[in-house]
């Protein structure tokens, strides 16, 4: 029984220790590793901090080469009188703003824009039209100096011009007058189309047009007959966007009647769909066409 146990003590005895004998040398393995990933990364290291070392010196070196070529630039300023380089600077940016204006004249001489340059600057003329007929024609004299500005003009009162100028005028001419001509465009479009249906249309209203200078704003009441009856509708038409030649908000309502049948309601809808997509002058030429069926070929 001694004996036995002796043997078995031996044996966890011999166990342990190779157990040990494995822990110690996994751990070397691992210290060997770690010791060979550090003799790579030391020369990279090494390279890195060579790298740094050149670059630094080239930003000393670029650093150096600025604040001479600043010293040199304020020596030779110094030489000019301040005057004299104002002078020089808007003498160029004045020739430059007479440049630009001379190049939208002539690429845009097709488009409405017309105009030539004179002693003071140059007199643009903008020629307004409307489903190719030839409208208004309005001009602005502009002075090329600095700041620029509006000599005289032709422009109506109710266009928002001091509005566009404070906006474009300094920095970008060419806007100016795209904004401007946009604006007048859509006022005599909008013009045309009263005039239209005042003149050519007058059989078809029951009272006289309303309408205000700018023409953004118009009422009036017209009647569009259906078999043997005939409603009056008054009609509103309101253009919020006053670079539109189409209004932005129609109400029609009738009148004489509490209530209409479905087939009037369907007009009157119709009428409002008509009016906020086609000219006013179109849909009436579509009354006039249809008698007493409405062309909704229109829409």
């Amino acid at each position: 029984m001694e004996r036995a146990h002796t043997l078995c003590q031996d044996g966890v005895s011999t166990g342990g220790v190779l157990a040990h004998l494995e822990r110690l040398e996994a751990q070397a393995n691992k210290s060997h590793k770690e010791s060979e990933e550090l003799q790579r990364a030391q020369p990279e290291e090494s390279a890195l901090e060579t790298k740094i070392h050149q670059l630094r010196h080239i930003r000393d070196k670029l650093r150096a080469e600025v604040k001479q070529r600043q010293a040199r630039d304020k020596a030779s300023s110094a030489n000019v009188e301040p005057d004299q380089t104002a002078e020089i600077s808007e003498q160029d940016v004045l020739e430059r703003n007479q440049e630009t204006m001379k190049a939208i004249l002539q690429a845009y001489h097709f488009t409405g824009l017309s105009g030539k340059v004179t002693s003071r600057g140059a007199c643009v003329c903008i020629s307004t039209a409307f489903e190719g007929n030839l409208l208004d024609s309005y001009f602005v004299d502009l002075v090329i100096q600095k700041p620029l500005r509006i000599h005289h003009h032709s422009i109506p009162v109710f266009i928002p011009l001091e509005k566009i100028a404070a906006k474009y005028l300094q920095t970008d001419i060419q806007q100016f007058l795209f904004s401007l001509c946009e604006y007048l465009n859509a006022y005599s479009g909008r013009k045309y189309q009263a005039d239209q249906l005042q003149n050519d249309f007058a059989a078809l209203l029951t009272g006289p047009l309303q309408r205000n200078s700018l023409c953004n704003l118009l009422s009036f009441t017209y009647k569009v007959d259906l078999g043997d009856q005939s409603f009056p509708f008054c009609a509103r038409l309101l253009y919020k966007d006053l670079t539109r030649t189409l209004p932005t908000d129609v109400t029609i309502t009738y009148q004489g009647v509490e209530a209409l049948s479905t087939s009037w309601e369907e007009q009157r809808a119709s009428h409002e769909t008509l009016f906020c997509t086609k000219p006013l002058h179109q849909v009436f030429a579509s009354f006039s066409r249809g008698g007493e069926k409405l062309d909704l070929s229109l829409t």
